[in-house]
C-alpha cells in the first residue's frame, strides 16, 4: 500500500502535489497534452489549490499550459508576422502606436493575468499622463483587441479583456469625436484672396487652391504629376497616393529612417476623375509659370515615380508637416492684417485655426450647399460609405438652415 504524502502539518496532499521543507513551499506539477510537464508554487496550500483549479479549468477548457508564462508583447510578435489585408501606411501606424505606448509598460505583462479592470485602468493612463486624444487611442485599442482575440484563437485565454473597454472610456470621459470643420464661404475667399495678393504666400496659392477647388487628400495632391492631370479638358487623374513614413519598420541591425513612398490610392472607390473647376485649372497653370521663373524642376525620383507637380524649391515632393506649418503662419498673417484693417468693424471674419483636411472638407461642404448629387458628392470625394458623405452633407444642410433662421430673425426685427 503506498504511503501517502503529508505537509508538515500532517495535511493529506493530492496527487502532482508536493511540499519543500527547505522553503516550506508546496508545488504541484502535472503534463499538458503534448507530454510536457509544468509546475506552479504557492506559499500555502490553499493558494495552491486555487492554482490548481484554475489548471484543471484550464485543461478542460483546452488552455495553453504555457499562457501562464506568454506576455502581451509576444502576442504582438505573432501578429504582426501574420496580420495581412492592411495597407503598409495603417500597419505600419499600428505599429507605431503600439511600440511607443504599449510595449515598455503594459506589453510586458501576461495575458493569462490582464484583467478588464488592468486594460480600463492603462486607456485612462493614456489618458490623464500621456494626455493621448481619444483617436489615438481608439488606434491602440484596435491592435490590443485584435492581439486578444488571437490569444482567444490560440487557446491563450477565454475571453477578451478589451472589450468595450474604449466604449465605457469614453462615454466615462464624454469624449468627442475631432470634427472637421469647413470653412465658410467667406472665409475660403479671405484665404484664397490674401494668398493671391501676399508676396510673401503667393507661392503657396495654386496647391491650397487645387486643394480647395478638388476635395483631393494631401497624400493624392503631393503625389499628382503633369501627366496625372488634362488641363485641355480639364480632368484630375487620381490613381495613387504619396506616403510618408515617419516611423520605419526594419529588421534587427537596419538603420530607422524617414522615406517617401508611392501608395494605391486610399481605397478603390478613392481612385477617380474629377472635373478641374475654372479656377484649380488656372492654379495648375500659375503653378508652371512660377516654376519656369524660379527655374525650379522636380528632382524626386520615388518608387519610379516623378515629374511631380508641387514641389519646393530644392526640387523634392511637399510634406503634409510642411503644408500644416504654412497653413498656421498665413493664418496668423492674414488674421493680423484683418484685425488692423477692421479694428473698428462690427463684424469682424477672420480665419479660424484649420489644417490641409480642413479644406477638402471644405470643397464637400461646397458641394453639398450647392445642392450637388449627394451620389455625385461621394464619387468626386472617393468615400467608400456613403455614411460618410452624409455625415459632411448632414453639417453642411445643419449650418444653412442655422444661418436661413439667422437672416430671417433680423428680417422680421427690421
Amino acid at each position: 500500500m503506498a504511503v501517502k504524502r503529508k505537509d508538515k502539518n500532517r495535511v493529506v496532499l493530492r496527487r502532482g502535489e508536493s511540499y519543500r521543507e527547505s522553503d516550506g513551499r508546496y508545488f504541484y506539477r502535472w503534463t499538458d497534452t503534448t507530454g510536457k510537464r509544468h509546475a506552479v508554487y504557492a506559499r500555502t496550500l490553499d493558494d495552491l489549490r486555487i492554482k490548481e483549479e484554475s489548471i484543471t479549468r484550464d485543461i478542460s477548457d483546452g488552455i495553453k499550459a504555457e499562457a501562464q508564462t506568454v506576455t502581451l508583447n509576444q502576442i504582438y510578435e505573432l501578429w504582426k508576422d501574420v496580420k495581412r489585408g492592411l495597407k503598409n501606411t495603417t500597419f505600419q501606424n499600428y505599429c507605431y502606436m503600439y511600440d511607443t505606448f504599449v510595449s515598455n509598460s503594459f506589453g510586458k505583462k501576461r495575458i493569462s493575468s490582464i484583467r478588464k479592470s488592468d486594460v480600463k485602468r492603462f486607456y485612462n493612463t493614456l489618458v490623464d499622463e500621456r494626455c493621448l486624444a481619444a483617436s489615438t487611442i481608439d488606434s491602440i485599442h484596435t491592435v490590443i483587441h485584435q492581439l486578444f482575440g488571437m490569444a482567444i484563437d490560440d487557446n491563450y485565454i477565454r475571453s477578451n479583456p478589451s472589450d468595450n473597454a474604449l466604449h465605457e472610456l469614453k462615454k466615462s470621459r464624454e469624449f468627442m469625436e475631432d470634427k472637421r470643420s469647413a470653412l465658410t464661404e467667406e472665409q475660403e475667399k479671405i484665404f484664397l484672396g490674401y494668398l493671391n495678393d501676399s508676396p510673401i504666400y503667393k507661392h503657396w496659392y495654386p496647391i491650397f487652391a487645387v486643394m480647395i477647388g478638388s476635395g483631393l487628400r494631401v497624400g493624392e495632391v503631393t503625389g499628382l504629376r503633369w501627366q496625372d492631370i488634362d488641363l485641355k479638358n480639364g480632368i484630375i487623374d487620381v490613381n495613387h497616393t504619396l506616403v510618408y513614413y515617419a516611423h520605419r519598420i526594419v529588421k534587427p541591425g537596419e538603420k530607422k529612417g524617414c522615406y517617401f513612398a508611392i501608395n494605391s490610392t486610399k481605397t478603390p472607390a478613392s481612385k477617380r476623375q474629377i472635373p478641374m473647376l475654372d479656377f484649380v485649372k488656372e492654379a495648375f497653370k500659375m503653378e508652371k509659370r512660377y516654376q519656369q521663373e524660379a527655374e525650379i524642376r522636380c528632382n524626386a525620383v520615388i518608387d519610379g515615380y516623378t515629374d511631380f507637380i508641387f514641389v519646393n524649391r530644392f526640387g523634392n515632393v511637399q510634406h503634409q508637416g510642411t503644408l500644416n506649418k504654412a497653413i498656421r503662419r498665413i493664418i496668423r498673417d492674414c488674421n493680423s492684417e484683418l484685425i488692423e484693417r477692421g479694428s473698428n468693424a462690427d463684424h469682424l471674419v477672420i480665419l479660424p485655426h484649420f489644417s490641409c483636411h480642413s479644406l477638402r472638407h471644405t470643397f464637400a461642404t461646397r458641394m453639398c450647399e450647392k445642392g450637388v448629387n449627394i451620389k455625385v458628392i461621394q464619387d468626386v470625394m472617393g468615400h467608400t460609405d456613403i455614411s460618410t458623405t452624409m455625415n459632411i452633407y448632414t453639417d453642411a444642410t445643419k449650418d444653412m438652415k442655422a444661418r436661413a433662421f439667422a437672416d430671417l430673425n433680423i428680417q422680421y426685427h427690421d
